[in-house]
């Protein structure tokens, strides 16, 4: 992982979701307002980089004056959205999944594609098996619920293992969660 200290401007909280919601949806909104409120908070932002949720915590993150790490693939066409502060750029998928998963103090996924379903799986199965120390990972939507049960009753999924995620239905839930969880998280 390229060395990039951010540990000065807080704890990192890395925010995933999808690249196609709109400004205009309740999700970028959500994100937006999520991203502002870590930032007031002292946290710096982490995400994936590009549109989408990644780019309304960006934003909010940044019109409060906070930090935001963007992890970017050099594989992909795309500009990274104008509102990172720093960038990681990565050649391989896996590289940039690590380093948005172990800088990391907590973690919320949006609604997003396979690629969110990545991201919150190998965070996931990195607190299973305690590759990384205990840390929030929120879920937050109306989504989640049903998916996560889907995956319980589908696939070799525990009460224990889905008791290490949380689940939030708005921005100041999954902020409350991140709050009260990310306090004593050493990364």
């Amino acid at each position: 992982m390229p060395n990039i200290d951010l540990r000065q401007n807080g704890p990192i909280v890395t925010i995933f979701g999808g690249s196609k919601c709109t400004e205009d949806s309740e999700e970028y909104k959500q994100a937006r307002e999520l991203g502002a409120k870590l930032a007031e908070a002292g946290y710096t932002i982490c995400t994936g980089g590009y549109l989408g949720i990644m780019e309304a915590a960006s934003r909010g993150a940044r019109e409060k004056g906070g930090r935001v790490l963007g992890i970017v693939m050099n594989q992909f066409k795309s500009e990274p959205n104008r509102f990172l502060t720093d960038k990681v750029a990565t050649d391989h998928f896996y590289d940039r999944l690590q380093n948005l998963i172990m800088r990391s103090a907590g973690f919320v996924a949006f609604r997003g594609g396979m690629g969110t379903v990545t991201e919150i799986s190998l965070v996931w199965n990195k607190l299973q098996t305690k590759v990384i120390g205990t840390r929030p990972l929120v879920l937050l939507g109306d989504c989640w619920r049903p998916v996560v049960e889907a995956w319980q009753s589908s696939l070799v999924v525990s009460d224990a293992d889905v008791s290490i995620l949380d689940f939030a239905e708005n921005a100041s839930e999954a902020f409350n969660i991140i709050e009260n969880k990310v306090k004593g998280v050493t990364v």
